[in-house]
């Protein structure tokens, strides 16, 4: 396996990323524990997964499968984990809780996807996608937060580029 580093960190994660999205929902517990049993022994040591994966109705369970493979195989200083936060878990009647980024909604997210993946930390924590609604003091100091708190060492965009993201927060000010 190749492996390259992290952004402009040197945390080095394999070239090839192991993406998680139809655990829980398409791919069955025992299945999903056979492709990280895999991955892992073919070098591939970055995984991907977000807090909505698991299909309709089974929010989170990607990240609890996850969890559960890290703790019975004892991996979880093997993987670089990688996480995302944007879209609603499932809680309709309370409007913070909806798609977009709030320190509120973060806040909570980062734990219960902590609680979800039985770890201590998120090695890369992910925004979803973009919220055009949020004020850059808000969004860079609650990522400054998680991760000055030690809940997340490296923060990044899934969907959205790192150029794209620095003009939104520059034309939002």
């Amino acid at each position: 396996m190749k492996y390259t580093t992290l952004g402009k960190s040197n945390l080095q994660v394999s070239q090839v990323c192991l993406g998680t999205m139809h655990f829980g929902s398409r791919t069955t517990e025992e299945d999903s524990f056979k492709i990280m049993d895999k991955a892992l022994d073919m070098g591939i040591n970055f995984f991907d997964t977000a807090n909505v994966y698991g299909g309709s109705g089974g929010r989170g369970r990607s990240e609890e499968i996850i969890g559960k493979w890290m703790k019975d195989r004892g991996t979880r200083d093997d993987i670089v984990l990688a996480t995302k936060v944007y879209g609603p878990m499932g809680e309709e009647n309370n409007p913070n809780y909806q798609a977009g980024i709030s320190s509120y909604k973060v806040r909570k997210h980062v734990e219960e996807s902590l609680q979800r993946l039985q770890t201590d930390r998120i090695d890369l924590y992910q925004i979803h996608h973009i919220d055009r609604n949020i004020t850059p003091e808000e969004f860079w100091g609650t990522f400054e937060r998680i991760i000055d708190d030690g809940k997340v060492l490296y923060m990044g965009s899934s969907n959205f580029p790192g150029w794209g993201l620095a003009m939104h927060q520059l034309q939002a000010m």
